[in-house]
């Protein structure tokens, strides 16, 4: 597989909520965003996005891909029905859908994702939770 195939089946395995998504990752992936390291750390962190937002599902914008790299614009879609996460702490569900958007870069080495930076817009999340004003 190339690098944007391996990536693409892995939000889609994510999207679908089957567990093989993380058999994508590297056991030592690394990850540059916040949060926990290695296959079980991302595990932890998406099993928290998904306690906050409910069930997540993505619109896939736009994906650019050069040699071991992937670029991944997209929005995730959930409900806000908990606020256990930092970004999130301290404000009551609202049970509302929301919108968060992000780019990922991911890269890929052997067959599997190997690093992951993120740009995410906190700030436009917030908003619509009643977190910023």
């Amino acid at each position: 597989m190339k690098p944007a195939d391996t990536v693409l089946a892995f939000h889609e395995a994510l999207e679908l909520g089957d567990d093989s998504a993380f058999g994508y990752l590297a056991e030592d992936f690394i990850q540059h965003a916040a949060g926990p390291q290695g296959r079980a750390g991302f595990r932890r962190t998406r099993a928290a996005l998904e306690h906050d937002l409910g069930h997540l599902t993505a619109t896939v914008h736009r994906v650019v891909a050069e040699n071991d790299l992937v670029v991944v614009h997209l929005t995730l879609h959930g409900r806000h029905i908990a606020s256990t996460m930092p970004l999130l702490a301290g404000l009551t569900p609202t049970g509302g859908e929301v919108a968060w958007d992000f780019i990922h870069i991911w890269r890929v080495a052997d067959g599997l994702i190997a690093e992951h930076w993120a740009c995410r817009d906190d700030v436009g999340l917030l908003a619509q939770v009643g977190g910023w004003r």
